[in-house]
Parts: structure tokens; C-alpha cells; sequence
């Protein structure tokens, strides 16, 4: 099952090479790709650009944030027990749109720190909220899945309202930050790309080292203690992962719901609840699932670009629907 899904996000990533405003055949798209970059005529030279430098690196970066946002998803449901949880539910989200907002009132992105003020504040926001969050929820040693919840509720209400008074006092970025709200990889580079996949990697390999840990998790704290896990450092290590990830996500592409919520609800179905299967397979699925939206978003309406966060909403609420209904008759 692990291979079909492999060699479905890669039949999906070479097709979308071919789709946006230029529309570029699949025999040359394969040339392009897999053979030398010798342009035959004008048009050809600019199909390689277009593939090359355009179209390559945003795909990449779709797959990237997409596999992200989904393994941060898985982590996140394991953590709190509940399958309604997502990456941002410790305020990545939140955090991240006030660290952005900041840095474009400030004027950052036409100073000197250039294209890389925005994710880098979008960064720093993220991990400073969750950080924040944390030491709230904190407990004597203890930190309660509960109180993580709401103390991730409550700041990113407030980190919410601090970003709708940076708008109110700096209302020349309302487009602009409204806009990386709903997310988007349009103008992406190379850059993006390499700064994303370290933090992925990383992420991946220490959640597949503790996915025995998550699967204990799972029968709730008393029983994996009764194991030998040392459930509040477990707790500790796959929130601070989880978040790095999701963190790392916004930063480059901006918010993007769903994909971390509904894409290991369907790697469950497919693969069953084993992290050591289920984390591969989050992995490929949410890098699937945002390509496709990604291509769907630059393809629907010629001439313009749908954010991508709104393509994976109108692909998720359905989904979220069934699954709700699909367990109410279950339950009845």
C-alpha cells in the first residue's frame, strides 16, 4: 500500500508540471525532466524555464509542507487522544499570522532582510506561542493534554486580536497578509525548498523512532506509564516535533487547514492506527493531497490563482462530514 501511494504522489507531481497558464504536453514535460536541458526552439526555452524554475520548486514545496502538516497532524491526534485535533491547535496557527503581520507592518520585507523576513517571523511567532502555551499549561512537572488545549486556545485568541490591531493601525498590508492567510505557493524559489525538507527529515525520523511510545499512547497515560514510558517527556518531544513541523509549514506557505486533520483519518483507513505504518503513509498522503490542491488552485480559473488554503478547505469540510456521520451511525 506504502508503494501505491508513493508512486501515486509521484504520478500526480509529474502531471502537474503540465497544468497552469501555460499548458505543456506530457511527452515534453518527460524530456524536460529526465533528459538535457538543450532548449529545440524559443517556445521550448521557455517551457524549460517554466518546468524548471517555476513549476518544479513549487511543486516540491506543496509536497514538503503537505507531508508536513500531515505527520504534524498524526502527532498531534496521538498526543491529545482526540481525532479532532491538528497541528494548530496549540496556536501555531495564530502565532504565526501575528509574527508575519508584524514583520510587513514594520516594513521588513523591503528591508534589508529581504524575502526571508516573512517566514522567518511567521516562524519565530509559531514557536514562540507554542513555547508559550506550554510553560502555561505546566503543572508541577506535569503538563495536562487539557490544559494544552485551552491555553492553546486562549493565546491564539489573543494572538488573533493582537494581528486585527496590527491590520487596524497598518490597514496598506490587509491584502497582502489576507492573502498568506489563507495560503499559497505562488513566487516560490529554490530557496524554500531547501529551507523546508532539513526540518522535515528530522521530524520524521525522531517521530518514527518514538512511534511504539505513540502507539501506547493511545490506550491512555496510566497504561503507557504502567509500560515504562516516561509519558510527560514523550509528551514533550512529540508536542515540540509536531510543532516544529507545523511551524515550519506556515512559514513558507502560509495557513493551510485540513491536511493535518483529515489526511491521517484517511491513512487510518487505509493502512490502520500503527504509527510505524501510519506515519509513512500520513506522510505521502498529505504530500499527495497538497499537490493536487496546488494544481486544482492553479488551474480551475485561467488567468488567476485560488489560494490553496481555500481548495483544501472546499476538499475537507465534505470529507470531515462524512467522517462525522459515517461514526454517528457507527455509534447508533
Amino acid at each position: 500500500m506504502l508503494a501505491v501511494l508513493a508512486a501515486v504522489l509521484a504520478a500526480v507531481s509529474l502531471a502537474s508540471l503540465g497544468f497552469g497558464d501555460v499548458k505543456i504536453g506530457w511527452r515534453e514535460i518527460g524530456g524536460i525532466v529526465f533528459g538535457p536541458a538543450k532548449p529545440q526552439s524559443v517556445e521550448h526555452a521557455t517551457h524549460i524555464t517554466i518546468v524548471r524554475e517555476i513549476r518544479m520548486p513549487r511543486i516540491l514545496l506543496a509536497l514538503l509542507v503537505g507531508g508536513a502538516l500531515a505527520v504534524a497532524g498524526m502527532t498531534m491526534q496521538a498526543l491529545f487522544q482526540n481525532p479532532l485535533a491538528d497541528p494548530y491547535v496549540v496556536g501555531v496557527a495564530p502565532g504565526a499570522a501575528t509574527g508575519a503581520t508584524l514583520a510587513l507592518a514594520l516594513g521588513w520585507g523591503t528591508s534589508w532582510f529581504g524575502g526571508h523576513a516573512l517566514p522567518a517571523a511567521a516562524f519565530v511567532g509559531s514557536l514562540s506561542v507554542s513555547f508559550l502555551v506550554y510553560v502555561l499549561a505546566s503543572r508541577f512537572g506535569k503538563v495536562p493534554v487539557l490544559h494544552l488545549l485551552l491555553f492553546g486556545v486562549a493565546i491564539g485568541a489573543l494572538c488573533m486580536g493582537i494581528t486585527s490591531f496590527i491590520l487596524m493601525v497598518s490597514p496598506n498590508q490587509i491584502q497582502q497578509v489576507y492573502f498568506w492567510l489563507l495560503g499559497s505557493f505562488q513566487n516560490v524559489e529554490w530557496d524554500r525548498v531547501r529551507l523546508v525538507w532539513p526540518y522535515l527529515l528530522i521530524g520524521v525520523l525522531v517521530l518514527f523512532y518514538f512511534a511504539r511510545e505513540m502507539d501506547a499512547l493511545l490506550l491512555g497515560e496510566e497504561e503507557a506509564q504502567v509500560l515504562g514510558i516516561a509519558v510527560e517527556r514523550l509528551k514533550l518531544i512529540l508536542l515540540g516535533t509536531a510543532t516544529l513541523l507545523a511551524a515550519t509549514a506556515v512559514a513558507v506557505s502560509g495557513i493551510i487547514g485540513f491536511v493535518g486533520l483529515i489526511v491521517p483519518h484517511m491513512m487510518r483507513l487505509v493502512v490502520g492506527p500503527r504509527h510505524r505504518m501510519l506515519l509513512p503513509a500520513s506522510l505521502l498522503g498529505g504530500s499527495t493531497l497538497l499537490v493536487l490542491s496546488d494544481t486544482l488552485a492553479r488551474s480551475v480559473l485561467p488567468g488567476t490563482e485560488i489560494p490553496v488554503g481555500i481548495v483544501t478547505t472546499f476538499l475537507g469540510v465534505p470529507f470531515f462530514v462524512y467522517l462525522l456521520s459515517r461514526k454517528q451511525r457507527s455509534i447508533r
